[in-house]
């Protein structure tokens, strides 16, 4: 139930009022009232950071294979966690979630004094950012093949405009211009552009796991 009240919404359930809040967690995600996900980023890179103090007191990042098992088995659960609801679009919360890894690779021994992107190539990794990218993608894979058991049309239109070509591929979407920052920032509307950019032969690959591998083999030189 809604009554008006001073030009403002007044929201009851079962005889009581709802009280506002400015934000709420919700299924492990932290929801604000401004859409932005700024206090989600905040909590997700602290949880992160403590997680990685434990390693850094615990165990001893020798190698590559040790890298991988530590910082993707128990830091980056916490910075990807339904990171297609929340993926950041601010520079600010962009920043506080790439200086988790940024201090994750200096812990592997030998790597400390390189420059960063020296130490994504050495450990054959890649950024957060191009990591939720590629998140982004085999998401869209598993709706646009009916794999994820919802309604295509509530995310993507495809633009049956230009039909296929040797220059792209047949599930290509309509890019849709957004007036506010935040729209761009949703998912229905981030991934448009990467996802029309992917060649043919990685779209109609036909399964998830083939999906990953072509995606993973033709961006090792592209950036997003």
């Amino acid at each position: 139930m809604c009554v008006a009240c001073t030009g403002q919404h007044q929201y009851v359930l079962d005889g009581a009022k709802l009280q506002e809040v400015q934000h709420e967690r919700d299924l492990g995600v932290e929801v604000s009232s401004s859409q932005k996900p700024s206090l989600q980023c905040t909590k997700a890179a602290a949880k992160a950071m403590q997680v990685l103090g434990i390693i850094k007191r615990n165990f001893v990042m020798n190698d590559e294979e040790d890298f991988r098992l530590l910082f993707n088995g128990y830091v980056c659960p916490h910075l990807e966690y339904c990171v297609q609801v929340w993926s950041p679009y601010l520079k600010k919360d962009i920043e506080c979630l790439e200086k988790v890894q940024r201090r994750a690779t200096k812990l592997v021994k030998g790597l400390k004094n390189k420059p960063h992107s020296e130490r994504l190539a050495l450990l054959h990794t890649s950024s957060l950012v191009k990591r939720r990218v590629r998140g982004d993608l085999i998401q869209a894979y598993q709706i646009m093949k009916g794999i994820d058991k919802v309604e295509m049309e509530h995310f993507f239109e495809l633009d049956d405009g230009g039909g296929y070509d040797l220059r792209g591929h047949s599930l290509k979407v309509k890019v849709k211009r957004s007036r506010l920052q935040l729209r761009q920032g949703y998912f229905s509307q981030r991934v448009l552009c990467a996802w029309n950019s992917l060649p043919a032969s990685v779209v109609e690959a036909s399964s998830v796991i083939m999906f990953k591998k072509r995606l993973d083999d033709w961006s090792q030189d592209v950036d997003f």
